[in-house]
């Protein structure tokens, strides 16, 4: 799948690494940098949804997306775990899902920036046991970082995402873009529970903050880890 994501905010925090662990299936390990694990939050907003050299997808357009992730192991992979992503478009929830076993969910979702503001709110309604599950966000860009340091490329250059189907058998799929361009970000207003509804503790703490324009994507398909 091609698509562009756009005003992509990044939000991290530190978590004990056994603390993460309990919520990843057999074969697939934590990554940690600094001794910690880290999960994120990140808001964007999808644009272009589509296969490579065919027009975009009818009847889907540009929507929000806001994602609760970590960053695991799996075999000789690394890659991105997620533990929800909230849309407000049932087709791609459900390609994705089918396609991708990802665990995508369905509700209210917003994503905008205003000059230097950018917010994002959800408002989580399928899958039905996880309604409380929403977020407000507004988070204010900043200057570029012309240089990355070693937590920021641990945290942002990620090439692949690792999932499990019902029973179990794990996948990775890669994914290629351009370099991040980055921005420093500050937290304005956060109030949210997607994290906590992905069954994790309270985040603590202000998160690290980043934010980027946005970069196009190409989403490969998934193939069995270890074939």
């Amino acid at each position: 799948m091609v698509q562009r994501w756009t005003d992509v905010v990044f939000l991290h925090w530190r978590y004990e690494p056994a603390v993460v662990q309990r919520l990843l299936p057999p074969g697939v390990v934590v990554d940690v940098h600094d001794g910690s694990a880290w999960v994120a939050l990140v808001p964007f907003r999808m644009e272009g949804l589509g296969l490579p050299g065919l027009a975009p997808l009818p009847l889907v357009g540009a929507f929000p997306e806001v994602n609760v992730r970590t960053y695991v192991r799996a075999g000789d992979r690394r890659g991105v775990w997620f533990f929800s992503l909230d849309v407000d478009r049932w087709l791609p929830a459900a390609v994705a899902r089918a396609g991708y076993h990802l665990p995508y969910c369905f509700g209210r979702a917003d994503h905008a920036r205003r000059g230097g503001l950018v917010v994002s709110r959800v408002e989580r309604r399928w899958p039905s046991r996880s309604r409380g599950a929403v977020a407000e966000i507004a988070v204010r860009t900043g200057s570029p970082i012309d240089r990355p340091d070693d937590l920021i490329r641990f945290l942002t250059a990620r090439w692949g995402l690792v999932s499990a189907t019902r029973r179990g058998r794990l996948r990775y799929a890669p994914i290629h873009h351009p370099a991040w361009p980055l921005h420093a970000a500050t937290v304005e207003h956060l109030d949210q529970h997607l994290v906590e509804a992905a069954g994790l503790p309270t985040p603590v703490g202000t998160p690290s903050a980043l934010w980027s324009p946005g970069v196009p994507v190409c989403v490969g398909r998934p193939t069995p880890i270890g074939s």
